[in-house]
């Protein structure tokens, strides 16, 4: 897959079926839409493309609203390549993008590729006030020589999957149920950075990553899931929360790979989250939390083996 960070005029000749959306989190419905498009392509002998907006359209249309991203422009692109379109599009989102109509932003898009079926979400909008519906993107189309194909909701159990309900299931802590939305483990990639080394002393050297404030955190809590170090997928038990037995003053994400031992320090590392072993809790001295997260580093053992 080809990433390209604008929509420069001729940018492919290449005729395209295309999608776009904002596809935070790639949960289960951006990735049919994505694979949609995808198979469209290759069954017309087409070029597949998808476009999505950087910085996150939120971040222009609402300023005053904190960001609560499922995943990093990273993530983003590395979860959309897994879903093989030839081509990724990512364009910046400025006060012009948000004031410019449908119409104008698709002539945009047309010259940069010659998009001859463009695929989006049932409830999808764009350009100035969201007047670009389903609906008026025919409309466009028919002027511009593109059809439109709307593609439903993905659903799981009697609700659609959306990002707003990734997000609401996270903030409950019920990573098992992000995990039916996403279709993968909710992860967050971070920088191990230097911490107080307080794991060291007690037995449970854990890594402290640095993630971007933006990005979503589940519910504060201890969970059982994974450590990617070098691809390879490490058991571990992630804690998330303020460390309230030594009176932490800021939220931490703080993992403790199961059984293994090396220095993680200034590396890039993804923690997964799969099950959520309980809530974060205040102990009566260091003795006490040791018992407990040997007992969690069982649990998590049992729920994690092969």
């Amino acid at each position: 897959m080809d990433v390209v960070r604008s929509l420069t005029p001729g940018l492919s000749a290449c005729p395209s079926v295309l999608t776009m959306g904002k596809y935070d989190g790639v949960h289960l419905g951006h990735q049919q839409l994505i694979n949609t498009a995808v198979e469209r392509a290759r069954s017309l002998g087409m070029q597949s493309v998808v476009l999505t907006w950087e910085p996150h359209p939120n971040a222009v249309i609402r300023p005053d609203r904190p960001l609560q991203l499922l995943t990093s422009l990273e993530e983003r692109i590395e979860l959309i390549a897994g879903l093989g379109p030839d081509l990724l599009i990512v364009a910046p989102f400025t006060a012009e993008t948000r004031d410019t109509s449908a119409e104008a932003y698709m002539r945009q898009i047309v010259a940069a590729t010659p998009v001859r079926e463009l695929w989006v979400g049932e409830d999808f909008a764009m350009g100035r006030g969201r007047s670009g519906d389903v609906a008026a993107l025919m409309a466009i189309g028919m002027q511009l020589g593109f059809a439109v194909g709307a593609v439903r909701k993905v659903m799981v159990g009697d609700e659609p999957v959306s990002a707003s309900r990734v997000r609401e299931v996270l903030r409950r802590g019920a990573v098992d149920e992000a995990v039916a939305l996403l279709g993968r483990p909710f992860g967050l990639r971070g920088t191990v950075v230097e911490g107080d080394r307080r794991g060291r002393t007690i037995g449970f050297p854990t890594a402290n990553l640095r993630i971007d404030p933006t990005h979503v955190l589940p519910a504060d809590g201890v969970y059982a899931g994974h450590v990617y170090v070098n691809g390879e997928a490490l058991p571990a038990v992630t804690n998330v929360g303020l460390r309230p037995t030594f009176n932490g003053l800021h939220r931490t994400v703080e993992a403790h790979v199961l059984d293994w031992s090396g220095d993680l320090y200034g590396r890039s590392i993804r923690v997964t989250f799969l099950h959520r072993l309980r809530g974060e809790q205040r102990f009566d001295g260091p003795a006490a939390l040791v018992a407990q997260i040997a007992r969690d580093a069982a649990r998590a053992r049992e729920l994690l083996r092969p």
